[in-house]
């Protein structure tokens, strides 16, 4: 066993394990830590505890210090400046017609890069931009193309269900998430109602996938013929939240009538298979 604080960088919902050297942290403490690009502010999410070894990624990098009242001043010098950076750097592309929109920018905590991040259709050459902003700035510069999800999880939103976007607040990771998924879970296939603020797939997709996979196969296909305790009938749709299924039924008088019944209360011939929903291509990730 190891004792490790969990902390999270403000560009990323990941939790990353670092040794606390026996420093006590509480959370939402600031610390300072190694990275690899120098030293870097990071927030405590996890206080001290104690996990197996089989969790760690080894080395285990150990806390530089608890942020100090310097390092909180230094970080917040940082985030002015920057709304000073963006907008001569808005400037700049704008005088050289690059197809380029700019994101958002940082600072390294101990100012020896400056990151630009800005999204665009295709490639651009930003050879010249780079070299422009180097003698403006004084310092090593980067530009970092992100696409559409990593914009919206960078600048946050308000997600088409009335709460923040996922990305923004808890997810650490962007998932596969495919047109499959809606079709499974009976979703209209209308871009604009299963798209996100991004105007990709929305991440909740996934969320309850795993559910539909399996109730979908238990269910009877549509169009089969089923028994039930009223006789036999055939299958007009069916809820997978529910588990049930509406059955065309044929009564002694010649007359029809839909009922619902339960997936327990059918005997069924034909289940329903996912090579339909298999066919479909996959969208993307």
């Amino acid at each position: 066993m190891a004792i490790i604080v969990g902390i999270k960088f403000r560009s990323t919902n990941k939790i990353y394990y670092f040794d606390p050297q026996k420093l006590h942290f509480n959370e939402g403490d600031g610390v300072i830590v190694e990275t690899a690009r120098g030293l870097e502010f990071a927030t405590v999410s996890i206080p001290n505890k104690e996990v197996d070894e089989s969790e760690i990624v080894s080395p285990l990098k150990p806390v530089v210090r608890k942020a100090t009242d310097e390092d909180l001043k230094r970080l917040k010098k940082n985030d002015e400046d920057k709304e000073e950076a963006l907008k001569i750097t808005k400037e700049k592309i704008a005088e050289a017609g690059l197809e380029m929109k700019l994101v958002d920018a940082e600072y390294t905590f101990d100012r020896s890069k400056l990151i630009f991040y800005f999204t665009a259709d295709g490639r651009v050459d930003f050879r010249e931009l780079v070299r422009t902003l180097a003698s403006i700035f004084k310092m090593r510069i980067e530009l970092r193309q992100i696409y559409e999800r990593d914009d919206t999880k960078m600048r946050g939103a308000l997600a088409p269900c009335g709460r923040p976007c996922c990305c923004t607040t808890h997810l650490p990771d962007f998932e596969k998430v495919s047109i499959k998924m809606a079709k499974l879970q009976g979703l209209s296939l209308n871009p604009q109602k299963i798209s996100g603020v991004c105007g990709r797939l929305m991440c909740c997709l996934k969320y309850e996938n795993a559910y539909y996979s399996e109730v979908y196969k238990q269910m009877p296909k549509v169009g089969s013929k089923v028994h039930t305790a009223d006789g036999e009938g055939t299958v007009e749709s069916n809820d997978l939240i529910k588990q049930t299924a509406r059955v065309k039924i044929m009564l002694k008088d010649g007359s029809f009538d839909v009922r619902t019944y339960s997936l327990e209360d059918m005997q069924i011939g034909e289940r329903q298979t996912t090579e339909e929903i298999d066919s479909l291509p996959d969208s993307e990730d």
